[in-house]
């Protein structure tokens, strides 16, 4: 069991005094029943629920007091009920007792010293939505798939992790980091692929578990979906998705169907619930606050580049490729990139943009923009130091502010340039290994700007 980095989030948590029972939200498979259960280690007392067994369903079936509820729980778990505050509560699979979800609120008001956290497979809740949520009274977490730097725990590269964890990168770590992440570029960070593969060290084992985690959301959706026309809606888009990411898309026909925006639109927001694909939407502003442009057509984020390889049958020919960026057209870096960048957040109000001109008719368009202080801060994508930047620039050009970051697969450096129109800014070169600490490094490029 390697450590995964939302640990650190999970003890500030319960390390609050303004704690509420925590809902920790993400797509099946990312390992959200396994870090509970570690984290559970560190407490004198642990009491883990699943309710997918009847007899701890059972707990919660009843309509009965929360002290009912509570003195069972610990009962049935053979635990101290006078050692409340040094236990951790874990109700996994929380969404199949519909009284279990109105019990979060009574332990928050009734028990504020037990640690509670929540999670379960959310596609059995999308559809329902008689389902009661305990509004005010919760807080929310996000998991994602394992991050490069977990990947590296993982294998057990402490020096290169070290390394990677630095900001700005060293030097002398660059071409080594570079050839890891090329082997996280390949499987991903679905966690039961990782673990595979830093036990056997053999990309030829893990074919199989992209094939069976795939086949997995697609059985959910049609066990939950509520008609057949939205389970075959839903199914089809799971399918063509994982080769569409990375591209700019259309619900009406998308994947050369005949299904109407409506249905794939509602089939598009369920799964983004879910959280297998998430739509990255464009913004034409050049400051705060970001507003999505909903007229125009948004990005496709899928759960994990591992996935969107193996579907699209590259994974083999990578294994032979020096460089990352051409495999797809640049696709499999620009996602990969933003892959990285998401595991850094876990608040589940962040919505990630890129940016496109305002004119219709434009091509102009810049990988992401993300929120630093006041300013909106564009990031670009690319193989290397060389090549064009004139979206960038066009950015650069409107922008109250003189910072812009490359991810690219050369080493770190900031340098001035001038925009085609003349105007100088500072112009970071992040590698590309090193996406999920964009935050840090555009706090590093602001020290420098302000001299």
């Amino acid at each position: 069991m390697y450590q995964r980095n939302i640990q650190y989030k999970l003890q500030a948590w319960a390390d609050s005094d303004k704690r509420k029972p925590l809902v920790l939200r993400g797509a099946r498979q990312v390992g959200k029943t396994s870090v509970v259960i570690q984290f559970g280690r560190t407490f004198k007392q642990f009491i883990h629920l699943n309710l997918e067994r009847p007899e701890q369903r059972g707990l919660f079936s009843e309509n009965r007091p929360i002290d009912e509820v509570v003195n069972a729980i610990f009962f049935q778990a053979k635990k101290d009920l006078n050692k409340t505050s040094e236990t951790l509560l874990f109700i996994d699979e929380i969404q199949t007792e519909p009284n279990a979800f109105p019990a979060l609120r009574y332990l928050y008001e009734d028990y504020p010293q037990l640690k509670v956290i929540a999670a379960g497979s959310l596609l059995e809740t999308l559809f329902d939505v008689e389902r009661s949520f305990p509004v005010g009274r919760v807080e929310y977490m996000i998991m994602r798939p394992v991050s490069f730097s977990e990947f590296l725990g993982a294998l057990g590269e402490e020096q290169a992790q070290k390394a990677l964890e630095t900001v700005p990168v060293p030097n002398y770590a660059h071409q080594e980091l570079m050839r890891l992440f090329h082997i996280y570029a390949m499987i991903g960070g679905m966690p039961e692929v990782v673990a595979n593969y830093a036990e056997h060290r053999d990309l030829t084992r893990v074919s199989k578990l992209y094939a069976s985690l795939i086949q997995g959301y697609i059985e959910d959706v049609e066990k939950y979906a509520k008609n057949n026309t939205q389970r075959q809606v839903i199914r089809h888009v799971i399918n063509i998705a994982f080769l569409e990411a990375g591209t700019r898309i259309k619900f009406q026909g998308f994947g050369n169907s005949n299904y109407g925006s409506r249905d794939m639109g509602e089939a598009f927001r369920a799964l983004e619930q879910a959280m297998v694909l998430q739509l990255i939407r464009p913004v034409t502003g050049f400051h705060l606050p970001q507003i999505p442009n909903l007229k125009r057509s948004p990005k496709l984020q899928v759960l994990d580049t591992g996935m969107f390889n193996h579907v699209s049958g590259v994974q083999q020919d990578i294994v032979l490729l020096k460089d990352l960026y051409p495999v797809h057209q640049g696709r499999l870096m620009e996602h990969l990139v933003m892959q990285e960048f998401l595991t850094s957040q876990t608040n589940p109000l962040f919505k990630p943009n890129f940016w496109v001109r305002e004119k219709v008719n434009s091509s102009a368009e810049v990988d992401m923009v993300f929120a630093h202080g006041v300013n909106l801060v564009p990031v670009e994508v690319k193989a290397g130091k060389e090549g064009k930047l004139r979206s960038l620039h066009q950015f650069m050009d409107k922008a109250q502010h003189t910072m812009a970051v490359r991810v690219h697969g050369g080493k770190f450096s900031i340098e001035k340039v001038s925009t085609i129109a003349g105007k100088e800014f500072h112009l970071m070169n992040v590698p590309h290994y090193a996406s999920a600490y964009l935050s840090e490094y555009v706090k590093l490029l602001a020290e420098k700007a302000a001299k």
